[in-house]
Formats: structure tokens, C-alpha cells, sequence
């Protein structure tokens, strides 16, 4: 048995592939979500025109559900995975794989301390996706599951396959979620534009502030000795040039970044307009942090931080390009 713990938009998009498929999976989560999923169960889509339905899912709130799991797939905000981690050590098998498919860098230490006897694994999901409500989830770009090679997994490749989400193994995933980090910069754009993240990455002025920041965390990646793999087919040392293109030039050379649902949006905007607490210190704070370790700065990254925590409180979301564009210029 499968357990998405943490189960929103990510896991319930994951999780509802494999039991569309014949998995035996569990998800467990908030009272929201699992109320709305027995009420319509799950309905998966994504841009290239899959569909996939599951009438009845089990879905649950008490962490004991994830006690018989076999597997387990920790979808929580990186800011609740120690408690996650806490909630799952007196209920897992000793050995039971528990793998992260989360943003950042850093939670699979939180989950293998917190979880020492399991077999914590780190992996990324690449893609974005959209919650529309009534049980429906929608993939809305490119992208599978990453996730490091560990023989624990080996019994559960198929079951991925089988869903169509096949799981990309990788010897060491540091430099590849790296490489994932530098894109999730572009959160902070897009939530304060208020934006879909197509429309924002259509324009160069708020382009140009992802490509400061992204800047930054190359120094910083080098810094501390992290080599990003190559993200959405580029090197990512490429990437911040590409993104200073005029716009119509960018929209030939970079057509592949725009290929988004043209609704979606980050998740940093989809907490904020849910009223949660967004993940940006665990992505733009990541970044001021690894450069703090290393005796450097990333003003840009420490100023969108800063302006997505006002937005968290109720400050602006409807930034223009030109306007957020001079913020990261002269923050002051």
C-alpha cells in the first residue's frame, strides 16, 4: 500500500494517477481536501489531453492510515515536514521508504532525522498543478517525478509505470533539485504579480527580476560547491540570459517555458490566496541563507522574501513588471 501524507495538489494529483491505475493508495490530509474528495473523488488532467478518474479514494485525516503503508510519498509545505515526520515515526515499519516530493533543498535531513528508522529519500515532482476545485486536478506543464536511486523503490517502479509517471532515478538528486530551485525563484514573481505564470513570463520586466535572482543562486550553488543539472532542457547557467530577451524574441527562443496551462499559476499565489503560509523561505530564503553560509548576500532574493511576506499579511499582489523590477533595483 501507497501513502500520500500531505495529500493537496501535488499529492492528490500523484497519489490519484497510481490508484487510477490499481494502486492501493491512502491519502492522508487536511479535513478541506478529504471532504471534497469523497464528496466528488478524483478527476486527473493535464495539458497534453490525459484524463483519469478515481470514483472512490480513501482519504483520510489521522496519521494512523499510514501505518500498514508500504510506501510512503510526503507531500506536505516544507515547513511541516518535521511535524510530518514526528506524527509518522511511532506508525512506520522500521526500513518503510518514505521519499520526499517536495520543494527545497533540505527536507530530506529534517525527515531522516526526524524518521531514523526509515529509509528517507529525497525527489522532486518537475511539473505544476492546478486544484479546480470539486476534486479535480490538472497538470498544467511538463515535467515527471525525480527521485534518487535507492533499492527500497526498486519494488515500486512498476506501479509508477503503470500510472504513466515513471519515476526519473538519479545516483545523487542534490544537483537536480538544485537546478528545480532556480526555476521555483519565479513563485515570488508570480505571486506578486497576481498573474498567470504565463502571462507574467511573457513579459521582459518581470523576467528580468527572475533572472537577477537566479543569478544569485548560481553564486550561491557555487559558492557551496552545488552544481545544478540542466533544468527544463538548458543549462541553467544560460537560463537568466534567455529570460533578458525582448519579449518576442524570448517567446521563439524559450518557447518551451511558456508551454503552461494558461491558468496556471504558482503555488506561492495559490497560499496566498488561500490564505496559507507560502513556502518562500524554503525557495528565494533557501537561496539568502546558502549565501549567508558562505559569507556572501542575495538582496534580490532577501527583498522578494521580504514582499511576499507583506503580501502574507496583506500587502500588495498586483505588482507591475516595471514596479517590482525597480524594488529589487533599489529596495530602499
Amino acid at each position: 500500500m501507497i501513502c500520500v501524507y500531505g495529500a493537496g495538489s501535488i499529492g492528490c494529483y500523484v497519489g490519484g494517477r497510481l490508484a487510477a491505475s490499481g494502486a492501493d493508495v491512502v491519502f492522508v490530509g487536511r479535513e478541506r481536501i478529504a471532504a471534497e474528495v469523497r464528496a466528488h473523488g478524483l478527476h486527473l488532467t493535464d495539458l497534453d489531453g490525459a484524463e483519469a478518474r478515481v470514483e472512490a479514494p480513501r482519504y483520510e485525516t489521522d496519521p494512523a492510515a499510514a501505518a500498514d503503508a508500504d510506501l510512503v510519498l510526503v507531500t506536505v509545505k516544507s515547513a511541516a515536514t518535521a511535524e510530518a515526520a514526528a506524527r509518522l515515526a511511532p506508525r512506520l515499519r522500521p526500513g518503510t521508504p518514505v521519499v520526499s516530493l517536495q520543494n527545497g533543498l533540505r527536507n530530506t535531513e529534517v525527515l531522516r532525522e526526524g524518521l531514523p528508522a526509515a529509509a528517507a529519500i529525497p525527489g522532486m515532482v518537475a511539473c505544476n498543478v492546478v486544484h479546480r476545485g470539486e476534486g479535480r486536478f490538472h497538470r498544467a506543464t511538463a515535467g515527471g517525478l525525480e527521485v534518487q536511486a535507492h533499492p527500497a523503490l526498486d519494488a515500486h517502479l512498476a506501479a509508477f509505470d503503470r500510472a504513466g509517471l515513471p519515476l526519473a532515478l538519479h545516483d545523487d538528486l542534490l544537483g537536480v533539485q538544485a537546478g528545480k530551485l532556480i526555476l521555483n525563484l519565479n513563485n515570488a514573481v508570480n505571486a506578486l504579480s497576481g498573474l498567470p505564470l504565463r502571462t507574467e513570463l511573457s513579459q521582459r520586466a518581470y523576467r528580468r527580476v527572475l533572472a537577477l535572482a537566479q543569478r544569485e543562486a548560481l553564486a550561491a550553488f557555487k559558492a557551496a560547491g552545488i552544481t545544478p543539472a540542466r533544468t527544463a532542457g538548458a543549462d541553467p547557467r544560460l537560463i537568466p540570459a534567455v529570460l533578458g530577451l525582448p519579449d518576442a524574441l524570448f517567446a521563439r527562443v524559450a518557447a518551451r517555458m511558456l508551454a503552461v496551462d494558461p491558468l496556471a499559476r504558482s503555488s506561492t499565489r495559490d497560499d496566498l490566496e488561500s490564505g496559507r503560509p507560502t513556502e518562500v523561505d524554503f525557495l528565494n530564503g533557501e537561496v539568502v541563507a546558502l549565501a549567508a553560509e558562505h559569507g556572501t548576500r542575495a538582496p534580490v532574493n532577501e527583498r522578494l522574501t521580504a514582499l511576499v511576506h507583506e503580501a502574507e499579511a496583506g500587502g500588495r499582489r498586483d505588482w507591475s513588471g516595471p514596479e517590482l523590477l525597480a524594488a529589487m533595483v533599489r529596495p530602499d
